[in-house]
């Protein structure tokens, strides 16, 4: 049966048992598809590269709030107000 993977580098569980900085260094930074008898079983997403995609979620979010809350009506105040 074909599976998706998602990223343009794979490793065996068993290169990742045998070196993980090794496997995680070879993404270049970039998340790797950890595969169980050629099966994706997980993916290695080094820290830098997890902290970019929790930001894109939060920009995400971000951005459904403010276009709900466009249309809101607005309320003038100073500086001094708050």
């Amino acid at each position: 049966m074909p599976y998706q993977v998602l990223t343009d580098i794979a490793a065996s569980i068993s290169e990742l048992k045998a070196n993980p900085m090794k496997v995680v260094a070879s993404g270049n930074g970039m998340p790797i598809a950890v595969l169980n008898r050629n099966e994706p079983a997980f993916y290695c997403v080094p820290a830098q590269a997890y902290e970019a995609l929790m930001e894109l979620i939060d920009d995400a979010e971000l951005l459904k709030l403010v276009k709900e809350r466009m249309d809101e009506e607005s309320v003038k105040v100073t500086l001094d107000d708050l």
